[in-house]
């Protein structure tokens, strides 16, 4: 299995991370552990959650996810210093629990550690950008957290490239750790908030990249091709965004080359970001272990030159 550095961390990840949002969602507690145990089985090590993971569903009050994590990393054979665990602060929690204040970080932390039953997170991310705190009193309570031994490494989701400057500035001002992995939307179908400038940023910076959408919620599988496959389903709203010309044209490009390899549209579309510019591993979920045995292909993919750019051009 090839591990990939994760920017300038000491973290090395195999070239898929399972996205944990699925667990206590649309994967109960019972399938949430085989499908962890088949997918450290496989050879791959990092799992993404966060604390607000799955509080839209009804009767769920969020940590849902970090709580079955934490419970598979005290049953399971895998070591706790075998797997990379990423977790999110910083979403709405409930009345005055949100952002990224100093006091809310802290007790956040300690609220995923329980969950979790682990005594570190090996990246801790914000979740979300916060326009009423400053980046260092941010950054100032990571790295309390970190001197603490409570957090590893410190990273971000959904900066654009301005954001994630200015928080590089404000760390080197300051004297801080920087955030040194950033997690963006990014997929075959949506493309123009991380290439670019945020792109070459990253590149720039040695910036680890984990995609989040990385499969278009489930999209760029190739299971939905009309409105009709999505009625019902728990992504439906999402996923019927893509259905139109560019999500069309994107799904015949992966037709083809899914033929062409003996392989599947979501092996393609997970191999496709695997060769992109500044990318380091996507996140994608699995909730059933045939899904499962397609994120795993997906890793030993390997597109043409060719191939790049018929999928390039179909999702321009």
């Amino acid at each position: 299995m090839e591990m990939r550095k994760l920017g300038r961390t000491d973290l090395f990840t195999a070239p898929i991370v399972f996205g944990g949002n699925v667990f206590g969602w649309t994967a109960d507690e019972k399938t949430s552990y085989a499908l962890l145990d088949a997918f450290f089985d496989a050879g791959f090590n990092t799992i993404d959650t966060a604390d607000v993971y799955s509080r839209w569903v009804p009767g769920n009050k969020g940590g849902d996810s970090e709580e079955i994590i934490g419970k598979w990393l005290k049953q399971s054979r895998v070591a706790r210093d075998k797997a990379i665990v990423i977790t999110k602060v910083g979403s709405e929690m409930g009345p005055g629990k949100k952002g990224l204040k100093a006091d809310y970080i802290l007790q956040a932390v300690e609220d995923s550690l329980k969950r979790l039953q682990t005594d570190y997170i090996d990246l801790y991310l914000s979740h979300w950008p916060d326009p009423e705190t400053p980046h260092e009193e941010s950054l100032g309570a990571y790295a309390k957290l970190k001197e603490q031994g409570k957090i590893r490494h410190v990273g971000c989701s959904n900066l654009n490239a301005e954001q994630l400057q200015a928080s590089f500035d404000a760390a080197a001002k300051a004297g801080l750790p920087r955030y040194d992995v950033l997690q963006p939307e990014y997929n075959l179908y949506e493309r123009a908030s991380f290439e670019g400038p945020l792109a070459d940023l990253c590149v720039k910076e040695d910036i680890g990249v984990i995609t989040y959408f990385s499969l278009a919620a489930g999209f760029l599988t190739g299971k939905y091709r009309n409105k009709a496959d999505t009625e019902g389903r728990a992504r439906e709203n999402r996923v019927a965004a893509y259905l139109n010309d560019k999500g069309f044209r994107i799904l015949a490009a992966l037709d083809t080359i899914a033929a062409e390899t003996k392989s599947t549209p979501a092996d393609v579309a997970l191999a496709w970001l695997l060769r992109k510019r500044g990318v380091t591993a996507p996140i994608a979920s699995a909730t059933s272990l045939s899904q499962l045995d397609a994120l795993i292909n997906s890793a030993k993919l390997s597109l043409s030159d060719e191939a790049m750019g018929l999928l390039d051009k179909a999702g321009e």
